[in-house]
């Protein structure tokens, strides 16, 4: 009924049918049956036709003002949730292979704008958050996926490198060497078997241990390469590691986020956090 009020206004305005036409725009036919619409909705007369142009009946003249009323009060609702300061509780899931200090401290200075938000942080695996994503158990997903992924919920790329014990000799680092990893469904560990060519044998897996800094430890200590990401490295690795080359080899991911459609308010809490997560996982110049 809106746009049939929003007809009527537009009528008293501009005196005609035809003029009411050109600002719309629709044809004159479609201006007349909006008001037509309106007429047997409401059970009324509104244009005295015997007049020409038509002319509002003294009914038309009383439903354009109230008319007059209900689209100011949408308009003042339509600012009112554009404006309003979001608040709630907001359930946010984020990759294991994200779950680092400058991550977690971009999620948190975003979140920290929002006084009125409580903040629900949960991590793990992209598979395991897409799954309470779509049933609806988060309402924003921070995950990664394989570097080819497009779409405008890719934040940025999430470069990988292996590292290894310092002094080690190492000449070409996918030859079978064993690997200090994450355990299954790792992002890191798909993305490193997928460069192998999907060869699980080629994948000697020689620990398995979700904490990064356990892994880094077993590393130092010679048990196998790992992985870790570019952006971390580049600010200096832990003693005891190095950086292995590997040529024409692509260990990359695409941090996506994943928004629900029912957010809301909660909406520039999640913008505003997307893009912090986006800036941190730049590598620094």
């Amino acid at each position: 009924m809106l746009e049939e009020l929003r007809t009527l206004v537009l009528f008293a305005e501009e005196g005609s049918i035809q003029n009411v036409a050109r600002r719309l725009p629709l044809t004159q036919p479609a201006v007349t049956r909006q008001m037509q619409r309106l007429e047997d909705m409401l059970a009324t007369t509104l244009l005295d036709r015997r007049q020409k142009p038509p002319r509002l009946t003294a009914a038309g003249m009383e439903v354009l003002a109230r008319a007059k009323d209900i689209l100011a009060s949408v308009e003042a609702l339509k600012a009112f949730a554009a404006d309003a300061e979001p608040q709630g509780v907001l359930r946010v899931g984020l990759a294991h292979g994200l779950s680092d200090a400058s991550v977690a401290g971009a999620i948190a200075g975003a979140a920290a704008a929002f006084p009125k938000i409580s903040l629900r942080l949960k991590t793990g695996w992209s598979a395991e958050l897409i799954e309470q994503f779509e049933r609806d158990q988060l309402d924003m997903a921070i995950i990664l996926r394989p570097a080819d992924h497009q779409g405008p919920d890719a934040l940025g790329t999430e470069r990988l490198c292996v590292i290894a014990q310092a002094g080690a000799h190492l000449t070409d680092a996918r030859a079978p060497m064993p690997w200090v990893l994450s355990p299954e469904p790792c992002d890191a560990r798909q993305t490193l078997l997928s460069s192998l060519g999907g060869e699980r044998h080629r994948l000697v897996v020689a620990a398995e241990i979700q904490d990064p800094a356990m892994q880094m430890e077993w590393v130092r200590r010679g048990h196998g390469l790992g992985l870790m990401p570019l952006r971390l490295a580049a600010r200096g690795l832990p003693d005891g590691l190095a950086l292995v080359d590997i040529d024409n080899v692509d260990l990359s991911l695409q941090v996506v986020a994943l928004r629900s459609p029912h957010l809301n308010r909660l909406a520039k809490a999640v913008e505003a956090i997307a893009k912090a997560v986006g800036e941190a996982v730049k590598i620094e110049a």
